[in-house]
This record gives C-alpha cells, structure tokens and sequence, in this order.
C-alpha cells in the first residue's frame, strides 16, 4: 500500500496503527469470516483522495478505508482452470508508468480488453509488454507463472508489473522447496514454441484472491492452446495446498507470514 501510494503522491500510513486497526475491525466482524474450505473473510484496504478541489495535482486531504466481505472462490471455475486471452491491440502499462502500482487507473486502462475476453469466453486478459508487445507481462487480476522442462519461470518486475505479495510467497516457497525458479524477461514466443514442443508443463496465476488459478487455455491469434489437459497441475496445486494450509494455520508459517486473531 504505502510503495503503492508514494508513486501516486500520497503520504504513508503508519503500518503499526493500520495493523491495530485491521485487527480491531476482523475480531468486530469475526461472525462474518466464513467456515466453509475454499472461503474467507476478504479484506480491503485503501486510500481515496477527499480534497474538494478539480486542480490537477496531488490531494491535500485522503481518506483510509478497510473494508471487508465474506469470500468464496475468485474465478467461477474455483480451482478448475481458466481460459486467459493473450491481448494482442491493447497495452496494460510501461515502464515509468503506474503499472508497477495497485491504483484503480490500471483496471481501467484494462477494461475494455476484459470485456472483449469474456464476450469471447474467456476469464481473463495476459498483458504484454507496451513496448514491444511480445514480452509477457501479468494476467488482468494476477501474476504470471509457466513451467517450461521441469523450471517455473515468472516475468522479472521491470516496472511494469504489479510486486504482488502472493507471488513473492509463493516464489519463496518454490525456493524452500528446491523446485527451479526463474523471473526473468519471457516472451510469448517462447511460450508458443515450449507448448508445440511439448514442454510446456503448466501455467497458473497467483493473486490475493484466488490465491492460485491453473490457466488451463491460452487464446493468441485465434488458435486455442491447451494447458495439461485442461487439468490442475501438481506444481499448482502444491503451492495452493501450502499457502492455503499456511493461511488457515494447518502448516505452520515463515516468521511474520501470518497472525492469530
């Protein structure tokens, strides 16, 4: 949040009293955490700009705001695999922009590619670079990952793509669990000639929401390619099973990674 808001010149929250508050907040709404597998209480935290002023420049006034909601899988599909479009016309962001930053302009800018995905059935969008437009970037609502010959391999953050925490957690987790992890610059080429050698062994998303999402087809210029057998992974569903059992303290968790309320 606050690497988020000193790009967009809003001044930091104190992280100890957002913490205090947030927990203050869970344990008044605690009745509303469901108990259902596969479900949680979804928390929201965010700033908005309060000044009354139309100028073109930063706000003198915000307001913090945490909200929450009872939450169910993020996707339609659960953890089933989805149907992700590679955007071809439309870019996400550059570097130097605010790609790199959770700001409600990056949906926007995004919206009219989601709208044209699900009129043709599909879940998502998978950004390319804005530059060249061949590099792979992050899905509309996730990061990225591709196991290519056994490897993971996720797009390094140049600037462009959102820090998300659950791809950080998760390329720990590969790490701690001796399983080969590249970020690095992947292009969609790359992607289309490790699928038609078959080497492409899974792609999946990771996000707060839906933790981990299996792509299970890839749409770029009108051919479908088909991702494991339309089937979860065991890479995915290996990292979805520890985060989620870290997340509901049925694993125990890295230092600092999780706390009881």
């Amino acid at each position: 949040l606050n690497r988020s808001a000193e790009r967009l010149c809003i001044p930091p929250i104190d992280e100890t009293f957002a913490l205090v508050a947030l927990k203050q907040l869970v344990s008044i709404d605690r009745d509303w955490v469901p108990q259902q597998p596969g479900t949680s209480l979804y928390i929201r935290p965010f700033i908005i700009a309060t000044e009354a002023s139309l100028d073109v420049d930063e706000s003198t006034e915000y307001q913090f705001v945490i909200i929450m909601s009872p939450s169910g899988s993020y996707y339609k599909e659960g953890i089933n695999p989805v149907k992700i479009m590679v955007e071809e016309k439309y870019v996400r962001a550059v570097v130097g922009g605010t790609g790199e930053a959770k700001t409600s302009g990056n949906y926007a800018s995004s919206l009219i590619s989601s709208k044209e995905a699900h009129a043709r059935g599909f879940s998502q969008t998978l950004w390319l670079d804005g530059k060249e437009n061949k590099y792979v970037e992050e899905v509309g609502s996730m990061n990225i990952f591709f196991k290519i010959e056994g490897k993971v391999i996720t797009p390094a953050l140049t600037g462009s793509i959102l820090p998300g925490i659950t791809r950080e957690s998760m390329i720990h987790v590969l790490k701690q669990n001796n399983i080969p992890i590249e970020e690095r610059a992947i292009t969609i080429d790359e992607i289309i000639q490790a699928h038609d050698a078959g080497t492409l062994e899974e792609v999946f998303g990771t996000g707060t929401a839906a933790v981990i999402s299996p792509v299970g087809r890839l749409l770029w210029q009108g051919e479908e390619l088909i991702i494991h057998n339309e089937e979860i992974g065991e890479t995915a569903q290996f990292l979805y099973d520890t985060l989620t059992n870290m997340q509901t303290g049925r694993l125990e968790a890295p230092l600092n990674w999780t706390t009881r309320i």
